[in-house]
């Protein structure tokens, strides 16, 4: 088998790949050459080979829910939208596009709609992560450019971390950063409400009050000043507006104690970080989700980039703002243009831009002003005013803010269109769409931009199954059918590249940022070969690691602006909405989990839609660790199971985004996120909503394991996970066991061969078997007796289960001999938590260092490394 090298498609961190084909899906490794993670991978880069294969596949166009022809569905995705643009006008159709894409993909779906339908209605689900860092650096630097590179995390002598969980979330950055400490002694300063996996981590953590980030880099701002901290010579040569964001920041943060009282931070702790800041040459700030998912996101973007201003400490190594990007090709999008206020090549919509490109593409019919930003652009669906939408790779009936509405909206469109992978998403299964299956990762061809500006390439290894095609193809076939087949005669992704990179430097002097010219006369032979590459590249053999050391922003003067940032609102909660809810990702999990969500050992870890809490505030409510809670808001509700713990803040609640109405039944937490934007990005706050909490009763509990999901009845609590060899349901319900057992034995198809039938005890266990193979198996009882399957699932995935594995199985204990590994710790290697309780308790190992020479745990993306730090710090306690 060949081994084909390529690039992950989960975060912004963008790590190299060697895939080997084998059998139907891959072994998979890090590519030790690639400079992003030099064979590092984390614990769902490391899984990517269990989530490939058919299962669960959209396979053929279908059109409400009938299989049809390529050709019957282009027609009539053809057809619908001209008679759209006929009756309505150009604005009533929509692209809503994603940071899944492939940078050809998204080139030529925003070239039909701005250059030759006329519309710039097309956003991308990176409004939802990215915008506000593009909208703060068009702001001070004249264009959405990242100044440095990862290299620099490797030389700082003092990281600052904000809104960033980056232990979970960029693990392969996150231990370039643990690795610096460790070779030349780099400081950590992570800002955070919560007590992170990476706050854990910190030299310092300063737990800032939703919302108040702006105030502490104003109030640092002040202290460089007061300080002498300025380099004045770089200030007065390349920036302008310095005094008048300086007075601003005196303004609302004059001193250490006045942020301390703002944020929430002990006042010594501020006074620390701004001292170590000052005296510090070489800082990175990197910033993340924290920071851009917010009603101030760009706001704080701008303050984060005033304090490098001021001190010079941008371009050269060691130092500047870095923003970690949240999906594989959200830059790649950005270059493109894919966002609503962009045209492509970093261009706006300044006439002589218009101009530019329509001249370049000879466009019939150019888009002439913005379009609509993601959430107003769902708002217009629901209002009538956008009539067609074509969703590319993403899954916004989970994904945006309120989204019940959407949903709502989406099923009320004339036409809708979707482009996937998956055959089952909250968005597919809207009534009447059009589905078109796409290439998924490992079958498409193409490029993304990670980062730090650097682009790779993701190479096909497998063929696409059924008649699944790239997503730029089935973009061009539709454009043909519109009339404009002359412009979109691409026979390859190297065709549509080319012509990217020959936008990008289209009468470019130097004054855009985005130039890959030395780029655009690559051949077939030549982008397969493409080596990850950082742009500018100007010409061939090109190419700078960091902007603007000595200057040369891309404004009108060349000068970088300070931004004077708005008066900062604090996140409030109220009398009705007392708690305020923040979400974001876990560990092993990705978006809305179509991908993930196909692996066992990523579903091991946090097998449950949850929300943390803390201990108070779950005492005064009544709630115990594993109880049943709702989250409501004025826009929808969740029902998740508690998790209590001290590192959240009182008042403070957190939920995990991925959870959709395929893989549990009430957990779809966008529903119950507000939209209320940034003004200047459009980015939702997606840290901040305003919620109630309260105990939601069930009075029984239990799970299913089957070899395929199976449906439920109404008044359940579930939610789904694959197991190996099938799929995990976990239950909770008020319905009495006379009606769960029929509804069970229906939902299986047989009765069981082996039942525990307890009604006394309010308990029924039952297990079904094939040929000998335990086929399925389910656990009903009491909700205060709530029964663990880590050891049903041993047997589970065994290929036989002997007699007396048979006998014992009903009462939840394995036979001797068996190892119950308990739920999962490590991701990498599938060492569970009973594994290494059992080596600590037998002092086998006694550090992290040690855990992992015994068992490998922590040894590669170092995302667990935490959570082994808190069982040691409780074995030693004890």
């Amino acid at each position: 088998m060949t081994t084909v090298r390529t690039t992950c498609p989960y975060c912004g961190v963008g790590c190299g790949v060697l895939a080997t084909p084998e059998g139907d899906g891959a072994r998979i490794a890090g590519d030790p050459d690639h400079p992003a993670n030099f064979g590092r991978l984390c614990s769902k880069g490391s899984a990517l080979g269990e989530t490939l294969g058919v299962d669960g596949r959209l396979l053929h166009p279908t059109v409400d829910g009938r299989r049809t022809s390529w050709d019957a569905a282009l027609d009539q995705v053809a057809e619908g939208f001209a008679r759209t643009i006929d009756r309505h006008g150009p604005d009533a159709v929509a692209f809503y596009l994603s940071g899944q894409l492939l940078t050809e993909d998204y080139y030529v779906a925003n070239k039909l709609m701005k250059g030759f339908i006329g519309t710039a209605n097309v956003d991308t689900n990176s409004r939802l992560c990215m915008a506000s860092s593009v909208a703060g650096h068009r702001r001070a630097f004249g264009a959405d450019t990242v100044p440095g590179c990862y290299a620099d995390l490797d030389e700082a002598d003092l990281v600052v971390l904000v809104g960033a969980n980056s232990a979970w979330c960029h693990p392969v950055l996150f231990q370039r950063i643990l690795k610096a400490r460790q070779a030349r002694g780099t400081r950590l300063v992570v800002v955070d409400p919560r007590r992170t996996a990476t706050a854990e981590e910190a030299d310092l953590h300063l737990a800032v009050a939703a919302g108040t980030d702006t105030i502490l880099f104003a109030g640092l701002l002040a202290h460089l000043a007061a300080h002498d901290a300025v380099a004045r010579p770089y200030v007065e040569a390349h920036t302008t507006g310095f005094a008048e964001a300086l007075a601003d920041a005196g303004r609302i943060a004059p001193d250490a104690a006045a942020v301390a009282r703002a944020t929430g931070v002990p006042a010594a702790d501020v006074a620390a970080f701004f001292a170590l800041f000052a005296a510090t040459d070489r800082v990175v700030t990197a910033y993340s989700q924290g920071v851009n998912q917010s009603v101030q996101g760009t706001d704080k973007v701008g303050a984060i980039v005033n304090c490098h201003l001021a001190t010079g400490r941008i371009g050269r190594p060691g130092t500047g703002p870095l923003s970690l990007t949240g999906q594989p090709n959200a830059m790649g999008g950005r270059e493109v243009g894919g966002l609503a206020n962009m045209l492509a090549a970093h261009m706006g919509f300044a006439p002589a831009e218009i101009d530019r490109v329509r001249r370049f593409w000879r466009a019939p019919q150019m888009a002439e002003r913005e379009g609509l930003k993601a959430v107003p652009l769902f708002e217009a669906i629901e209002e009538g005013r956008v009539r067609a939408l074509w969703v590319m790779a993403t899954n916004p009936a989970v994904s945006l803010p309120r989204a019940d509405r959407v949903r709502r909206a989406l099923a009320g469109l004339d036409l809708l269109v979707v482009s996937d992978c998956v055959a089952a998403t909250d968005t597919a299964t809207v009534p009447g769409a059009v589905l078109l299956p796409a290439a998924a990762w490992g079958e498409k061809d193409g490029t993304v931009t990670n980062s730090e500006r650097r682009i790779s390439r993701q190479r096909a290894f497998a063929s696409p199954p059924g008649e699944a095609r790239p997503d730029w193809w089935m973009v061009c076939e539709v454009a043909r059918r519109l009339g404009h087949g002359a412009a979109f005669a691409y026979r390859t992704p190297a065709e549509i590249f080319a012509e990217h990179a020959a936008l990008s430097a289209f009468e470019n002097d130097g004054g855009r940022d985005f130039d890959i010219g030395g780029l655009a006369e690559l051949d077939d032979d030549a982008y397969d070969r493409l080596a990850p590459v950082q742009w500018p590249q100007p010409r061939v053999g090109d190419g700078a690691e960091r902007f603007f050391a000595t200057g040369g922003f891309f404004t009108a003067d060349r000068r970088a602006r300070f931004v004077v940032p708005a008066t900062p609102r604090p996140a409030a909660a109220t009398a009705d909405e007392p708690f305020l809810l923040n979400t974001g990702r876990v560990r092993d999990q990705w978006h809305t989990m179509t991908r993930t969500g196909r692996s066992p050992t990523l579903g091991s870890h946090r097998p449950v839609p949850f929300v943390t809490v803390h201990p108070d505030d779950a005492r005064r409510i009544g709630l115990a660790g594993g109880d049943l809670a709702g989250v409501a808001s004025r826009h929808g509700a969740a029902v998740l199971e508690v998790a209590i713990d001290a590192a959240q803040a009182p008042g403070r609640l957190f939920a995990p985004i991925h959870w959709s109405g395929e893989t549990a039944s009430d957990a779809r937490i966008g529903a119950v996120v507000h939209a209320d934007l940034d003004p200047f990005s459009g980015q939702p706050d997606l840290k901040a909503t305003p919620v109630s909490l309260a105990a939601v009763p069930a009075a029984r509990r239990g799970f299913v394991l089957s070899r395929r999901p199976l449906a439920l009845p109404g008044g359940v609590w579930w939610a789904r996970v694959a197991v190996e060899g099938g799929t995990g349901t976990l239950l909770a319900t008020d319905r009495p066991l006379t009606e769960m057992i029929p509804a069970v034995r229906d939902a299986l198809g047989s009765a069981p061969a082996s039942v525990l039938d307890d009604p006394a005890r309010d308990l029924w266990r039952a297990a079904w078997f094939t040929d000998g193979r335990l086929d399925a198996v389910c656990f009903l009882g009491p909700a205060g007796d709530r029964p663990h399957w880590d050891m049903v699932r041993v047997l589970f995935r065994a290929p036989g289960v002997d007699p007396v594995q048979r006998r014992l199985l009903l009462s939840g204990r394995g036979a001797d001999g068996m190892v119950d590994a308990g739920p999962l710790v490590c991701a990498c290697f599938g060492v569970g938590l009973n594994i290494i309780a059992a080596a600590i308790g037998s002092g086998a190992a006694t550090s992290v260092e040690t855990i992992g020479q015994a068992l490998k745990a922590g040894t590669n993306c170092g995302s667990c490394v935490p959570e082994l730090k808190r069982l040691l710090r409780h074995a030693h306690a004890a």
